[in-house]
């Protein structure tokens, strides 16, 4: 073993939130050690957000370019297939993690790669080429270690090779039929994607619609759009058994009694955290668990305040930009103390993530896009808000979204606390929305009185007039 060393954080995960984390905690001036196994920038950069969304935006394009008279008739042939799989490559640098390494050094974190687990309090024991390395933390061992895929216990699961999101995002072929087991944002992407790719595809949802976490409107208008492209979608219906013989078809047995054949099959059931092998029995946790954390991300369970758990580990948001936040939180949580510091931990302080609670906003770039922040209607009101409800069909009320596409559909929704008068939860469905997510953002995490609402004046003639007619409609309802 190597000879032990000392910093004041050591850092379990080298994805987005890791990296956030050893950024603040350098502002704060102080000595970082980063951790990785894979490929420094993690799941998002390869194998989710970055390569998803390099193959949705061609799909998405042309389909723009469809709902426009005079341009559809520009489009006189099919996606070029290939040229999408170029292009993913490009943005996540062919899976060479180089120019992050860099990164990580410029910052002035020292970068360790290997497989670091937990050893006793404030100790990590980093399993590499070289041979073990001895890490010490003084201050604080911030877990960011993230999730994986979880899979369905399902008789034939192994034989079948099913994928998850990493052989989805990565994949250089298009299988003829493809089948997606799963309503929430991957599911409905990744069918969205393939389809576009020219894949026949089934997209497989247990419950009775899409994106359940959203306003229920949204996932209609997302399986209308979905079967409108050509996807069969199966709603109340999921996997009992599946079965593939050497390279043939996958056979899926489906609970409703009938089978599928198809050439592939993506499980997009959700996702498990990355806590196993870290060495949490080490410190009095079961290895396997979301870490519980306070606002300003340190586990509640771990005396002594040194644990901290970012991103996708504690289950607060499992969302890139959510953990990126609660990183940003924790970097400076932990420069603060250990500087002997007092902390602003009020709800929306310096120090405490407070979003995580009211304002997490989540974008899918389906056809139409699908994006809110904060509660939905039903949320709201099983927190005890006395709320109003405002909706308004974007394609009928909105000039600039006439505009954007002949025959535009889509909807708005903003609940309000009939109270306070501020919004406490905003969703939008339509092409195009997901760049209107921030203003609504900002709406809800700064509780901006509608009154002062009226003040923000939308640019004619954009999508962003909706947030008028929203507010039209409010007063129109003779709200006070």
């Amino acid at each position: 073993m190597h000879q032990p060393e000392s910093f004041d954080v050591v850092v379990l995960g080298a994805g987005p939130v890791g990296e956030n984390v050893a950024d603040r905690a350098r502002v704060a001036g102080l000595t970082v050690a980063i951790v990785e196994r894979e490929l420094i920038g993690g799941e998002c950069s390869y194998w989710a957000c970055v390569p998803s969304k390099a193959l949705l935006r061609p799909v998405l394009a042309l389909d723009d370019a469809r709902r426009v008279d005079g341009a559809r008739q520009a489009v006189s042939s099919s996606i070029d297939a290939a040229g999408v799989f170029q292009r993913r490559n490009r943005y996540v640098g062919d899976w060479d993690d180089s120019g992050q390494a860099d990164w990580v050094k410029a910052i002035g974190a020292t970068l360790v790669r290997g497989h670091g687990r937990l050893d006793g309090p404030r100790r990590v024991v980093v399993a590499t080429e070289d041979g073990d390395v001895k890490l010490t933390a003084r201050h604080a061992v911030v877990v960011c270690t993230g999730t994986r895929a979880a899979l369905p216990d399902l008789p034939g699961l192994a034989d079948a090779r099913a994928w998850t999101n990493r052989e989805a995002t990565e994949a250089t072929s298009v299988p003829r039929r493809l089948a997606v087991v799963g309503a929430g944002g991957v599911g409905v992407e990744m069918a969205t994607a393939w389809q576009g790719l020219g894949s026949a595809v089934t997209l497989l949802v247990r419950g009775s619609g899409l994106l359940p976490r959203m306003e229920p409107f949204v996932g209609e208008y997302v399986a209308r759009g979905l079967t409108d492209a050509g996807v069969d979608v199966r709603t109340g219906v999921s996997v009992a058994r599946l079965r593939r013989a050497g390279d043939g078809p996958v056979r899926l047995q489906l609970t409703d009694g009938t089978e599928l054949d198809v050439d592939e099959i993506l499980f997009a059931t959700g996702r498990t955290p990355l806590t196993g092998d870290i060495g949490l029995e080490t410190v009095g946790l079961t290895p396997g668990d979301w870490l519980e954390v306070d606002d300003t991300c340190r586990v509640r369970a771990v005396d002594e305040g040194w644990l901290y758990a970012c991103g996708d580990a504690n289950h607060r948001a499992l969302l890139t930009h959510e953990g990126k936040y609660q990183a940003r939180i924790a970097g400076d949580a932990i420069g603060a103390r250990a500087a002997g510091e007092p902390l602003d931990t009020a709800p929306w302080g310096v120090h405490a993530a407070t979003a995580d609670h009211h304002a997490v906003p989540q974008v899918f770039f389906t056809d139409p896009e699908a994006a809110a922040v904060g509660l939905t209607a039903e949320q709201a009101e099983r927190a005890g808000h006395r709320v109003q409800v405002v909706d308004v069909e974007i394609g009928d009320a909105v000039m600039g979204a006439k505009l954007h596409a002949d025959g535009y559909r889509g909807r708005a929704r903003m609940v309000v606390d009939a109270d306070e008068l501020f919004l406490l939860g905003v969703a939008f469905v339509g092409p195009g929305v997901a760049e209107l997510l921030h203003s609504a953002t900002i709406a809800v995490a700064g509780r901006v009185p509608i009154s002062r609402l009226w003040h923000a004046v939308p640019c004619f003639p954009t999508i962003s007039e909706v947030w008028l007619r929203l507010l039209e409609a409010y007063r129109d309802a003779g709200a006070a």
